[in-house]
């Protein structure tokens, strides 16, 4: 009966909002969790004691205020759904408290380790301008590493130097590549692109040497390559030439709402930690400049 109910309560966040498979998986993951850990008992009768209680066991298992934090979230989410629906008459999450987490702060590339990272490819071969390329666009749009492997033929603008992206929850947005980087674009296009197909035909817009579509994992140790030719030895993710790009963006000016826009955050507070950054970007060249830093 709870995974049934649980299943409805997924069906409609996707009919009703959208949400990408990853993050239905994870709503449904801890909501799973925790029904199975009230053994008999509904869902349906549940008290905030038996959620603190869930909460206290997890911690002692070694669960992280951030992981804490995401499952009082999911569980508000659900039992706010089930108020909504008339299924219960009190929300049981209702005076819960998510623990602080803070500010986790990616790590982020100054703006001469980007130029490391992209003059580090070897443009002279067909994969290495292909690589080129991929990092050029990485870093002049911010999209997210799964954004640009899946990006087709039919979303690009060369003409108006856009590419259209479906981005989490299928929210589709347009964003502006930049003269650079929409020069190494046309040249892959007409090129090594068609070197790497051989005659092939598809509407992937970056492939591999055998004509397949690029992979995520594939693109990342890409990435983990390049950043140790460069020297670079900064811990990095396969978000860190975005991070790089609204950080950037930030350092030179740019207002918040539309470093948004072009990240493509539904929630302004989640581009707010790129402001968190850039302010300790600052407060450290204060500290190494000014001569009572």
């Amino acid at each position: 009966m709870n995974s049934q109910i649980i299943e409805q309560f997924l069906d409609a966040l996707w009919m009703e909002q959208g949400l990408s498979k990853n993050t239905l998986s994870s709503y449904g993951s801890d909501l799973q969790i925790f029904a199975k850990n009230l053994r008999s008992k509904s869902v349906l009768e549940v008290t905030q004691h038996d959620i603190t209680a869930f909460l206290g066991l997890r911690m002692t298992e070694g669960l992280t205020n951030r992981s804490s934090a995401r499952i009082i979230s999911s569980l508000r989410r659900f039992y706010g759904y089930l108020l909504r629906e008339g299924q219960i008459t009190v929300d049981p999450t209702l005076l819960l408290e998510s623990p602080h987490i803070g500010h986790l702060l990616p790590a982020v590339l100054s703006e001469q380790d980007v130029e490391l990272l992209l003059d580090a490819p070897e443009v002279s071969q067909t994969l290495g301008f292909r690589d080129r390329t991929m990092l050029e666009i990485l870093y002049a749009t911010g999209l997210r590493v799964s954004e640009l492997v899946s990006l087709k033929m039919a979303q690009m603008s060369l003409r108006q130097g856009v590419v259209r992206i479906s981005g989490k929850g299928d929210k589709e947005r347009l964003v502006p590549v930049g003269e650079e980087a929409m020069a190494w674009m046309e040249q892959y296009l007409t090129g090594a692109r068609l070197a790497l197909l051989g005659g092939r035909q598809t509407d992937d817009v970056f492939i591999t040497s055998r004509g397949s579509a690029m992979t995520r994992q594939a693109f990342w140790h890409i990435i983990k390559r390049y950043a140790k030719k460069a020297g670079i030895t900064k811990e990095l993710s396969p978000h860190t030439l975005r991070h790089a790009f609204a950080t950037h963006l930030l350092n030179h000016g740019a207002d918040l709402r539309v470093v948004q826009l072009l990240l493509g955050h539904s929630d302004l507070s989640t581009t707010q930690i790129y402001t968190h950054i850039a302010n300790a970007r600052l407060k450290e060249m204060h500290a190494q400049f000014h001569p009572r830093g």
